[in-house]
């Protein structure tokens, strides 16, 4: 059994709620300098909590907080400990080590499923308008300096603490623009010049973002067909609460549904089943599959996402089963109850609801 655990998430996921509601445990705020004059002499802290559960909050603030977490895992087994950060662990300079084998990693996205039914609050709309992020969607209302403190809490402590970046005007434009644009092609030349930045800095910001949850780059799925497209990822921002913000969405109407949902869709994915091994599938013809499941050794499952289970056409699903004729089907609808099957000539679909898929897809 591995001693360290890796909390990540975006800031104001609710890690520390989580952390601290935990039973007995000691809890470390990192931010706090005194904390960190605690832990200057690792081997003396971690002596002082032989066989104790502890969480180390905000463990980036340490001058080099690798090296606490392998001598933990290394020296001290019989301390527990929870760390959290808000990127991958070993994507900062900071992170000297990635523990490689001395951790387990566990992701905390913005709210799911089980989270909406704990919070007693379904309604998709509202989690779709106000976002995932706990404070956002449970206050009574949000107010549009919220997410600007939150841009620039991210910038100063996540991105200047952990990246060193210095400007922070593109890199905070390339942000917005990513999040008004999730779920489109990326294209790195497109957002050079708005920004006023080389091309070769949007994909260093770019890798930057996807490291701190923020954007995630669903890349595409191919065998090297001669009419696939094999190297233009998509790229989605984090919460559907920002991206209904950046682009000005204050009320949604029904074709802004459909989007929305498939951003759920795939952060329910991201969240159940904590990977971002997620492909989508489009061909030079414009036929396209919204999201592809490719474990090795296993043939592809293909994913269309439709709010209404009435909209679907099989048309992109015939496309792609054509080159890939082996594989589920599945589309998942926001009004799917229970499942069922339907046939389109030879090609076999199930539609299935959200919350069934993820359960039968997640680890156990």
């Amino acid at each position: 059994m591995r001693s360290v655990l890796w909390l990540s998430g975006v800031r104001r996921v609710g890690k520390t709620v989580l952390c601290q509601s935990l039973p007995d445990v000691e809890y470390f705020d990192c931010e706090l300098p005194r904390t960190r004059r605690m832990m200057e002499d690792p081997e003396a802290f971690l002596e002082g909590l032989r066989g104790r559960r502890v969480v180390l909050d905000e463990i980036h603030r340490l001058s080099n907080p690798s090296e606490l977490l392998k001598i933990t895992a290394d020296h001290y087994r019989d301390v527990r400990i929870i760390a959290t950060g808000s990127s991958t662990l070993g994507a900062a300079q900071k992170f000297r080590d990635t523990l490689t084998g001395r951790k387990r990693d566990i992701w905390l996205t913005p709210m799911c499923l089980p989270d909406l039914k704990d919070a007693k609050q379904t309604d998709l709309e509202r989690r779709f308008l106000r976002g995932g992020l706990p404070s956002f969607f449970l206050g009574e209302k949000v107010d549009e300096r919220d997410f600007q403190e939150w841009m620039d809490s991210y910038w100063a402590k996540d991105i200047q603490e952990m990246f060193r970046l210095e400007r922070k005007d593109p890199f905070q434009k390339l942000t917005e623009l990513v999040l008004a644009q999730s779920g489109g092609i990326f294209e790195a030349t497109h957002f050079a010049g708005p920004c006023e930045i080389s091309r070769p800095t949007v994909t260093n910001y770019l890798r930057v973002l996807e490291a701190t949850f923020v954007a995630h780059v669903i890349r595409p799925y191919s065998t090297r067909k001669p009419n696939e497209i094999i190297s233009a990822p998509k790229v989605y921002g984090f919460d559907t609460g920002f991206i209904c913000y950046y682009r000005g969405w204050q009320q949604l109407r029904r074709d802004d549904l459909g989007t929305l949902w498939e951003h759920f869709v795939l952060n329910e994915m991201m969240a159940r089943m904590q990977t971002r091994d997620i492909c989508y599938w489009r061909d030079k013809r414009g036929h396209e599959i919204d999201f592809v499941l490719a474990n090795r050794g296993r043939n592809p499952i293909a994913i269309e996402c439709k709010w209404s289970a009435d909209r679907f056409d099989p048309t992109n699903l015939e496309a792609f089963r054509y080159l890939h004729p082996n594989g589920e089907n599945v589309v998942l609808a926001a009004d799917i109850k229970r499942s069922f099957g339907h046939s389109y000539g030879p090609l076999k679909v199930t539609f299935e609801s959200l919350e069934s898929f993820v359960s039968r897809m997640a680890p156990v």
